[in-house]
């Protein structure tokens, strides 16, 4: 038994060896080049709470204002500007019924600084994904198209953080 676990890993020492030379890197927390964020997004919005949860957790040293009070204390304001769902129908039977769907999301944000200049222009992301449709299936139909949204929405709150990461304050006039 012993023989089996000093072979196996024995086997597994040059991948140990060789993954931080291809460039293989747990992410680790994100650092932003503000201390401090304020969100303003519409009331009861989803993605403003998505992107919420996901600064918290990405960054401890980032300290998030939620008192529309003390905006002015912030850093930056990240301004959720939009958020735009559709549902296009893609494709239907000879009698008309809905066979295919393509769900769509677009939103619209802007970073501002303190001093009001703009980090971020008005930028939009959009995200898109195809689903079957059956009649006979509509329960099941709208439970996988929320589970699409909710799929579509973090995937557009990791991006936004992303750009976040990246943003270089603007340059004194």
């Amino acid at each position: 038994m012993h023989k089996r676990t000093l072979l196996s890993a024995l086997a597994l020492a040059p991948l140990a060896v060789l993954l931080p030379g291809c460039g293989f890197q747990l992410r680790g927390a994100a650092h932003y080049p503000f201390a401090s964020l304020y969100l303003q997004a519409p009331d009861g919005s989803e993605l403003g709470r998505t992107v919420l949860r996901q600064l918290a957790a990405s960054s401890p040293d980032l300290r998030l204002i939620l008192n529309p009070e003390e905006r002015t204390q912030a850093a930056v304001v990240l301004h959720l500007q939009g958020e735009r769902h559709e549902r296009v129908v893609l494709a239907k039977t000879v009698s008309g019924q809905v066979r295919e769907l393509q769900l769509r999301m677009h939103v619209r944000f802007q970073l501002l600084g303190r001093d009001g200049n703009v980090w971020i222009e008005s930028t939009e992301i959009s995200q898109q994904a195809d689903m079957s449709y059956s009649e006979t299936l509509t329960l099941a139909k709208e439970d996988e198209e929320a589970s699409l949204m909710r799929s579509m929405r973090q995937d557009i709150a990791q991006q936004l953080l992303r750009r976040l990461a990246l943003v270089q304050p603007p340059a004194a006039s």
